[in-house]
């Protein structure tokens, strides 16, 4: 295993509810490996209860796990740039939503603005994407960050190709190792599993 220790990742989340327990998991995994965590929450994430456990819960699993609560504003997520608080920045789950804003460069939400404030340290963003529509409406937003400087994608596949043919999931246990090719300006491969 990796030691990522004194690696500050700041570590995303946005509203693939489903995904969050993977996504918690590999906080915890990071944790173990020494990397400092920075959790930010999109605003999906920090104020949406569903199926999958409620806002409350999930700020306070983060807090836990971290030892600290999670970005939740613009205002908050803007100084992570420029005081430097971020090596690498992690969307997990990334949705295709947060997809197209990035691609868009547009910058409203806490997530958004984390890795736009991250990036003009010209440092890795790595996303794990987790979209219904990947292979649909959001393929046009994927292929464009794949050929933007500094972003790096954990690798994927579609989850359920019967059911969800559109559907793109990655696989969060290789985020650890996006993270290592990541930090020495690779792209893990293969990228579409």
């Amino acid at each position: 295993m990796n030691n990522f220790d004194g690696l500050k990742i700041g570590f995303a989340v946005t509203g693939s509810f489903c995904t969050f327990s993977r996504a918690f998991e590999q906080m915890k995994i990071l944790r173990e490996m020494n990397a400092e965590i920075i959790p930010v929450l999109s605003f999906s994430g920090s104020s949406t209860d569903t199926r999958f456990g409620t806002a409350a819960d999930n700020i306070e699993k983060i807090t836990e796990i971290c030892g600290r609560r999670p970005v939740m504003t613009i205002e908050d997520a803007e100084p992570i740039g420029p005081k430097k608080m971020t090596d690498v920045m992690l969307v997990a789950p990334c949705t295709g939503n947060t997809l197209a804003k990035l691609a868009g460069s547009i910058t409203d939400s806490p997530v958004t603005m984390a890795v736009k404030s991250h990036l003009r340290n010209s440092k890795p963003v790595i996303l794990n994407i987790s979209t219904n529509d990947a292979l649909a409406g959001s393929l046009k937003n994927i292929g464009m960050l794949m050929n933007m400087k500094n972003y790096y994608f954990v690798p994927f596949s579609q989850d359920d190709s019967r059911k969800k043919p559109s559907s793109l999931v990655a696989d969060f246990s290789l985020i650890p190792d996006t993270i290592s090719s990541a930090i020495n300006g690779v792209q893990i491969q293969p990228v579409v599993r």
